[in-house]
């Protein structure tokens, strides 16, 4: 007992420094518990840099999930600190698999997911169309006598792919139920074969002028 109680802050020391040393190498120098601890798993946006102008890229994947492991005694990583880019330089019309670069601080990715992101370019084009007035009512009390529209013609932008859904351009006017005239601006509407609006078009310009001469009708549906 005398052996044990002499020297005995000292020794219950040595003991908790001993103890401390082997944990620090047990766990702390172990890659499992060390990853464990410190990495982190975030999202991030994804977006594409350097198209040329007058193209659009189109891609459903829009956020890819990072894992990373920041220096030790570093603060943790801010997602905004990372930037995950698709690089679409000198790339023209088409499909491509692009892959995800991160723009990061100093760190070391675990993983990234996805790793690379399938996209369609498409060229943006202008193209005229004519345009019609389309009678929205009942003309069987009116008769429409003369009809003006200024532009007769509209330019419309879009892709390639949305331009090419077009089948006709409509200014819609409400037939009222007295003959009258009409002057109103109306906007122009690109419609498919089924008789649908395309979108994601724009139209110039946004609004035409209709000017409508109506007469009396005979009351029975035209023929």
């Amino acid at each position: 007992m005398q052996i044990i109680r002499k020297n005995f802050t000292l020794k219950v020391l040595a003991l908790t420094l001993a103890i401390d040393g082997w944990a620090y190498v047990r766990f702390a120098t172990n890659p499992v518990v060390a990853t464990a601890r410190f990495d982190q798993q975030m999202s991030v946006p994804i977006t594409s840099v350097n198209l040329t102008a007058g193209f659009v890229a189109h891609f459903t994947d829009r956020e890819a999930v990072v894992t990373v492991a920041p220096r030790r005694g570093e603060a943790a990583i801010k997602p905004e600190e990372i930037k995950a880019v698709l690089d679409l330089a000198g790339k023209g019309a088409g499909v491509y698999n692009v892959p995800v670069a991160l723009v990061a601080p100093q760190i070391v990715v675990q993983s990234l997911s996805p790793a690379s992101v399938t996209l369609t370019i498409e060229k943006i084009e202008s193209r005229d169309f004519p345009l019609a007035v389309h009678y929205v009512g009942d003309l069987k009390n009116v008769v429409v006598a003369g009809a003006q529209l200024k532009p007769s013609i509209v330019a419309i932008q879009g892709t390639t792919t949305a331009l090419e859904q077009v089948a006709a351009v409509h200014a819609d006017v409400t037939l009222p139920e007295q003959a009258r005239s009409i002057d109103e601006m109306v906007r122009p509407v690109p419609i498919n074969a089924a008789g649908t609006e395309v979108l994601g078009l724009q139209v110039a310009p946004d609004l035409v002028r209709v000017r409508l001469r109506l007469t009396p009708g005979t009351g029975q549906p035209p023929r």
